[in-house]
């Protein structure tokens, strides 16, 4: 945790008086991705899992579909560049420079988002059901996760859960990628997402449900709002998207006829 945070010496000022105090926050840190030796994007990042965060977002951006794509990954020195060789992404990165989008939240993260993908993309076809118990369980243990939110409240978490556990945990400054994070490291690992649902601290935007549905994850849950695109995405592509879960409520935008009765 020493490494994603930073202490400070600054000025409080409350009704009492002006203070000179000891202050925490986090770092931001900035990530070269360079794919098959083109530079691609720097990302705004939190300085811990740069491989996951790497190969999530080349996965979000549809450059790499699978492990086996994946040849060698590198970090500099200094950890600010990282390098990937895959065998099938060459002709897709010169495209995606000239469509990059500067996303809306935390990290000013940066996507393709073409047209198109949510055109081609099919709905997610999963029968996968969570009980409103277990979706108010698996938030509040959400929100103790983070060390880091807890001493600065400056981070976003996200988690991959099933309908009973949280399975992974990542935070990062940018809520997008906290959750290309979870995504990396499911790639790097071989671990399974076949009827998972993701939790996120953010708000959910349509590039996050884009990220979700590409990998037909068919549930995502969020302590903040949704945005109108969202939610229509959500409903277009067949996902179960949930909203404000504060305490023993929440709402249910679309697909509530995931969300079973305890």
């Amino acid at each position: 945790m020493m490494d994603e945070i930073k202490g400070l010496n600054i000025l409080r000022i409350t009704e009492e008086g002006r203070h000179e105090v000891e202050e925490v926050v986090v770092r931001e840190f900035p990530l070269t991705i360079i794919l098959n030796n083109q530079e691609l994007v720097t990302l705004l990042c939190s300085p811990k899992d740069l491989n996951y965060l790497a190969i999530g977002f080349l996965s979000s951006e549809g450059l790499i579909q699978h492990k086996g794509e994946i040849g060698k990954i590198s970090l500099t020195d200094d950890e600010s560049v990282v390098q990937v060789e895959t065998e099938g992404a060459k002709g897709a990165a010169t495209e995606l420079l000239f469509r990059r989008l500067i996303t809306s939240g935390g990290g000013r993260g940066v996507t393709s988002y073409p047209a198109y993908d949510v055109a081609s993309k099919g709905r997610v076809e999963s029968e996968m059901r969570i009980s409103a118990g277990v979706v108010f369980a698996l938030v509040e243990e959400f929100q103790q996760r983070s060390q880091i939110y807890k001493v600065t409240h400056g981070v976003h978490s996200a988690a991959l859960c099933d309908a009973k556990d949280i399975l992974l945990f990542a935070e990062d400054i940018g809520r997008h990628n906290a959750i290309d994070k979870l995504f990396g490291r499911c790639i790097l690992e071989d671990i399974p997402i076949g009827d998972r649902l993701v939790i996120s601290s953010g708000r959910i935007s349509s590039e996050i449900v884009l990220k979700i549905a590409r990998r037909d994850i068919p549930i995502v849950i969020s302590k903040a709002a949704p945005t109108d695109r969202a939610v229509d995405l959500a409903a277009h592509l067949g996902i179960t998207l949930i909203g404000f879960v504060r305490g023993r409520s929440m709402n249910v935008y679309t697909g509530g006829w995931r969300v079973i009765g305890d």
